[in-house]
């Protein structure tokens, strides 16, 4: 392996990490508030970037790709808080939530995946890159576009962390996810906030979403393998802490660069899987979470 080779390994695995970061936060964001995981997540990516690419193409409304991506986060927010009302509040009191909830997001990533195919049909579309043209720094070369989804998914990821720790309404999404019946003794709203947190979820997925169809092709199934790469991240990080899933999307993301040029692409997600596997028999809470002696 040469450092040429080796520096653009290097630069492709960043620019998934920070891809991943975006997604699995998003995740993880609906896993630690409301104890559930959304299988509609990789579907909210999709549908993000399909409403942007309707915004935002000159083949549609031709309103530019910085109106379509607002629009996009802003209708995904909406559309997140309206899932959550249509297929989560209302088995919220069931014993069983976490069953029926895999079940109600599947049914939901579902409808809204033949809804994208009837909507906008089963053809590849792309949306315009964010900045145009080449990095160059001695003899390394980045595309400005990745550069750009890079600097994007770390400032949106920096916004979200100052929010849960410093916004009022960030901190009683953190005080629901320690605690509910103790949150709720406290006069906080649980179920506005879990809607909010659903929100927020399909917000940033909407933003992975924008920066993913700008680097690649667009289809309506475009997010399985996002919601399956999100899922790892938020495994192997662990979600004890607002970090945990970052610093492991930068790892999986690295890991995935290597392995794909060391085994191919068709195996490499094999291996992300024998990895995942290992680290659950070995830390289940995650690499960086935190482990708890039960009573």
């Amino acid at each position: 392996m040469t450092f040429d080779t080796l520096t653009l390994i290097l630069l492709g695995g960043v620019v998934l990490g920070a891809l991943y970061a975006l997604m699995a936060t998003g995740l993880a964001l609906v896993w630690t508030t409301l104890g559930i995981f959304n299988f509609a997540h990789g579907t909210f990516i999709a549908l993000g970037a399909y409403i942007a690419w309707q915004v935002a193409s000159s083949e549609a409304l031709g309103g530019g790709l910085l109106v379509g991506a607002l629009v996009s986060v802003v209708g995904m927010f909406f559309i997140g808080m309206a899932v959550y009302y249509l297929l989560i509040k209302p088995f919220e009191r069931s014993p069983d939530i976490v069953v029926k909830s895999v079940i109600t997001t599947l049914a939901g990533a579902t409808i809204l995946e033949n809804l994208i195919s009837i909507a906008w049909g089963p053809r590849n579309k792309q949306l315009s890159a964010v900045l145009t043209g080449d990095l160059q720094f001695l003899d390394l070369v980045m595309s400005r576009n990745e550069a750009a989804a890079v600097i994007v998914s770390l400032i949106i990821l920096a916004a979200l962390g100052i929010f849960l720790q410093r916004a009022p309404l960030g901190r009683a999404m953190r005080a629901v996810a320690q605690n509910r019946e103790a949150a709720q003794l406290m006069g906080i709203d649980v179920a506005r906030l879990y809607a909010v947190a659903f929100g927020l979820s399909a917000a940033l997925a909407a933003i992975a979403g924008v920066l993913i169809g700008s680097i690649r092709f667009m289809n309506p199934l475009m997010g399985s393998d996002p919601l399956m790469k999100a899922l790892i991240v938020v495994i192997f990080g662990g979600i004890a802490r607002f970090t945990g899933p970052i610093y492991a999307a930068f790892i999986v993301g690295l890991l995935e660069a290597f392995m794909t040029y060391a085994v191919g692409l068709y195996w490499s997600p094999t291996v992300l899987f024998v990895i995942m596997i290992v680290v659950l028999v070995v830390k289940p809470e995650g690499l960086f979470g935190k482990h708890r002696k039960s009573v």
